[in-house]
């Protein structure tokens, strides 16, 4: 596998994530540009029907499986992906710059003296080197960053920012068991529970439109209108920090530079004003529409679309008018 693409695969609940096909697009794109295979990396427990879906996307398909691994631990996961790599030496590993990413990634990096590029918006291959988009200064600019060296370089990329596409025909790759060597003793931090969000909740990460509110909304019953709004657009609820700060919405909604960066088809700011680290999570949005009663507000001069009205009443009639076109379909 020396010189190969790597990527690293998530899955929740013995499904795919949908960033994880997101991250086989572009190392179909970067495999190809190089000359390379491409191989897939599955770790869990009971993922090897995974392992077989893969296999349509990848040349090779390593499928790590253990009880151990049931429940994401940076300690059991950098165990088992730590010696694969060792043993396989590929030239790049791929991953989205998720939750689980952002904490797996570096520890993976250090453990193998790779280089590391994280929360990436973009890969290319320039001149045989492989040279990464990052935003940078708060989402303000970018800077391209050519990864150099022969160790294994790391990678990872933001979600949303790669459309996934399938391949045109099934790839048939091999699937490859590879044993975890993980024991009890090995994880130093236990899973004890796991607290479910609400049933049917988009991801923030995964959604095509999001719609949040801010301190605007007034408080926790203020965010009816803001739901209302989402409900109608099929898009996951956001929040600003001041928000969540106040115990209006829990962490898991705050979308900013301390909370989720997202980047979303829609992005509706309502009640938000645009703080810098809102902005930071946000920014690379396809299209911004802002609703605020403020003309001077600063998410006005990121926005695409602006309405300046109060939220309360704006919210409500725009709900209104996209069930009258669901009506009309």
């Amino acid at each position: 596998m020396a010189g190969e693409v790597l990527v690293l695969c998530e899955q929740a609940d013995g499904k795919l994530k949908i960033i994880s096909n997101e991250i086989l697009t572009k190392g179909r794109e970067i495999s190809a540009t190089l000359g390379t295979e491409l191989a897939a990396v599955i770790v869990g427990s009971g993922v090897e029907p995974l392992g077989q879906e893969l296999s349509n996307w990848a040349n090779r398909v390593f499928v790590i499986d253990s009880p151990q691994l049931a429940s994401y631990s940076t300690d059991g996961y950098t165990k088992a992906l730590g010696r694969l790599l060792t043993e396989q030496q590929p030239r790049l590993v791929l991953c989205g710059a998720s939750s689980q990413g952002r904490d797996l990634v570096p520890r993976l990096a250090a453990r193998v003296k790779g280089g590391l590029a994280s929360n990436c918006s973009d890969l290319k291959v320039e001149d045989g080197r492989l040279v990464t988009t990052r935003p940078v200064y708060g989402e303000k600019t970018y800077a391209q960053v050519a990864l150099k060296g022969e160790g294994i370089q790391f990678v990872s990329i933001r979600p949303k920012a790669v459309v996934p596409v399938e391949p045109e025909a099934p790839m048939g790759g091999e699937v490859v068991k590879m044993e975890a060597d993980v024991a009890p003793e090995d994880i130093r931090t236990k899973v004890v529970d796991v607290l479910k969000g609400v049933e049917g909740m988009i991801e923030l990460t995964e959604a095509d439109i999001i719609v949040s509110g801010g301190r605007g909304t007034k408080g926790e019953e203020g965010f009816g209108c803001v739901e209302e709004l989402a409900k109608e657009l099929n898009a996951a609820v956001g929040a600003s920090r001041s928000v969540v700060d106040a115990g209006w919405k829990a962490h898991s909604y705050q979308v900013g530079q301390t909370g989720k960066v997202v980047s979303p088809q829609l992005y509706i700011a309502t009640g938000i004003s645009g703080a810098i680290q809102h902005l930071a999570g946000m920014r690379t949005s396809k299209v911004i529409v802002a609703i605020n009663k403020d003309s001077e507000a600063p998410i006005f001069k990121v926005a695409d679309y602006g309405i300046v009205a109060d939220l309360f009443k704006a919210c409500p009639l725009l709900t209104e008018e996209i069930r009258k076109l669901k009506a009309q379909q």
